[in-house]
């Protein structure tokens, strides 16, 4: 009889740890399904809103509200994967299409006050007779001072053809007046410049900004008509410095310029295979057999690495400047509706000889949420047609590194403070002409008035030994040992101290060239700072050089 109590006991423990079992099979279960995570998730997220529009004591705007959460969560990304509202979106065409619709100009802040920063060649600004230094005091009977340029970007923009009035106080004559301005479709072109360069103009040079619908058009047009003008161009020079890139397929159509048909630029690998895709060049080259030389820097970004990187695979150019920023990822938009649509990263990109030129590892973040570089321990090594060794994980590495002059502390000040431009203003009111952008420069009489009239103005600014000593001091006070090195540091302070005149004689060069570009833009706009700053291009110079010695050029491309 125990001996049947026992066993049923017995049987009713194990019936019982069999279905706690079974409970906690099914309940792990539930919670390791990413679609029930996802149910449970979402409706947590709707109740909380609920709750929160039911008995949260102030009003709350919903649509902000659903911005500020979606946008956190997406902080936990990559910078790229955004969400796009209905209101945001003209912003996102610009981007891609480099059109919208406006008048043409962007705003200053100096202060609260606003004022006309650069006009657009052809604008409707241009046309109303707005320049640059032209103090906005209201945009349709709203002031604007104190508002931030984003505000007034929404207040410059709108459908071509519409009309907007601005009260302006004129720079040259302080004169206010009305002006009523019709909306444009304006459209920045990706390629604001190219010309003929070096000794006998035999080298083309081509500035392309932005991977935009069309810009590969645009490149092959404009080494056309530069090839018309000089039929014996003996070398090609496409500048990639600070161009963000864009589109992917307009980055195949561009190396579609310089490589033959069938060619494969570019593959694109992600989470769904389906979505997986090889881009190969389409159609026959413009010219695959031209010297061709890509200047890149830190700026470059993604569309422009696929390039440079194509171009680097290939053997079939030397790339010149400094690494690229290392942006490996593609984007996709998905429409989310009510017009609003999730800008997402779907793949990683990898250029012909397999390597993926992602520098940033957003998928393992440090411990406190930064991310870092791809260590150099796990970069992998990969070949060129050649043979020569590239590798993947951090960007484009230059064949021919030529790294640009930072730029000062002293110039900064300047820059950022306004005093460059206020004078270009000051400038272009006394001079009716100057002469070309390739040859413009002010005579050292007008570099000295400039320089007389700093004077008394507020340009200060620390070095960066002075920004060191700063902190060093801030980490001496937290130890307790500044009051015992209190002269030290105060006598190391005070050699420290930089004469503003000595500084500007030390930084001559680079103050009177940013002030010379200022100056030009007034008369010739975008094409006329570009002009003007490839006298001093160190990069162009370098790679013109390349160009010149065929024999230089072949012992790149051969790793020898």
């Amino acid at each position: 009889m125990k001996f049947t109590k026992k066993i049923k006991k017995a049987g009713a423990f194990i019936a019982g740890s069999a279905v706690t079992i079974v409970a906690v099979l099914f309940i792990q279960a539930r919670t390791s399904d990413p679609y029930f995570e996802i149910s449970k998730s979402l409706d947590i997220y709707t109740n909380l809103f609920k709750e929160l529009n039911t008995y949260y004591v102030d009003p709350i705007e919903p649509g902000k509200l659903v911005k500020t959460g979606v946008d956190a969560m997406l902080e936990e990304l990559d910078p790229y994967t955004n969400y796009i509202t209905e209101s945001d979106y003209e912003e996102y065409q610009f981007m891609t299409t480099g059109k919208y619709g406006g008048i043409g100009s962007n705003m200053r802040r100096k202060g609260d006050e606003i004022y006309i920063g650069d006009v657009y060649e052809n604008s409707p600004s241009q046309k109303a007779g707005l320049h640059p230094g032209d103090q906005v005091e209201s945009i349709d009977n709203q002031p604007v001072k104190g508002k931030s340029i984003e505000d007034l970007s929404m207040l410059l923009k709108g459908s071509p053809g519409t009309q907007l009035t601005m009260k302006i106080r004129d720079a040259y004559t302080h004169v206010v007046s009305q002006k009523i301005i019709t909306r444009g479709e304006i459209e920045i072109s990706s390629v604001p410049y190219a010309c003929l360069t070096g000794n006998q103009n035999q080298y083309a040079y081509v500035r392309l900004t932005q991977f935009t619908q069309g810009c590969a058009r645009l490149v092959k047009d404009a080494f056309d008509s530069l090839q018309k003008v000089n039929p014996e161009i003996k070398g090609l020079v496409l500048d990639l410095r600070n161009n963000p890139g864009g589109l992917l397929d307009e980055a195949v159509a561009m190396c579609n310029i310089f490589v033959g048909k069938g060619q494969l630029v570019v593959s694109t690998r992600g989470k769904i295979p389906d979505l997986d895709k090889e881009y190969k060049t389409s159609g026959l080259a413009w010219n695959k057999d031209l010297p061709l030389t890509v200047l890149v820097n830190h700026s470059s970004a993604s569309a422009s690495e696929i390039v440079a990187g194509t171009v680097q695979d290939l053997d079939r150019g030397v790339i010149v400047g400094e690494r690229s920023y290392g942006k490996g990822l593609v984007q996709v938009t998905r429409p989310l509706g009510f017009n609003a649509r999730l800008k997402l990263t779907i793949a990683r990109y990898y250029t012909p000889s397999g390597r993926c030129i992602q520098a940033l590892d957003y998928a393992h973040r440090n411990p406190d949420g930064s991310v870092g570089y791809v260590p150099d321990s796990l970069k992998i090594a990969y070949k060129t047609r050649g043979g020569r060794t590239v590798l993947s994980g951090g960007g484009i590495a230059p064949d021919v590194e030529v790294k640009s002059d930072p730029m000062s502390p002293l110039a900064v000040s300047l820059y950022t403070k306004n005093f460059l431009f206020d004078y270009a203003t000051e400038y272009a009111h006394t001079h009716d002409t100057i002469a070309a952008p390739a040859k413009f420069s002010i005579p050292e009489t007008d570099f000295n008035k400039f320089t007389k009239w700093l004077e008394g103005k507020d340009y200060s600014y620390k070095t960066e030994t002075e920004e060191w000593l700063d902190s060093m001091k801030k980490v001496a006070v937290k130890e307790k040992y500044y009051d015992e090195t209190r002269d030290e540091f105060e006598a190391l302070k005070n050699k420290l101290s930089h004469d503003k005149k000595q500084d500007l004689l030390r930084h001559h060069d680079q103050v009177k060239h940013m002030l010379e570009n200022e100056i030009v833009s007034r008369y010739f706009y975008t094409r006329g700072r570009i002009a003007q700053g490839l006298q001093y291009d160190n990069e162009l110079d370098r790679a013109m050089a390349i160009l010149s010695n065929s024999k230089e050029y072949r012992s790149i491309l051969s790793g020898k």
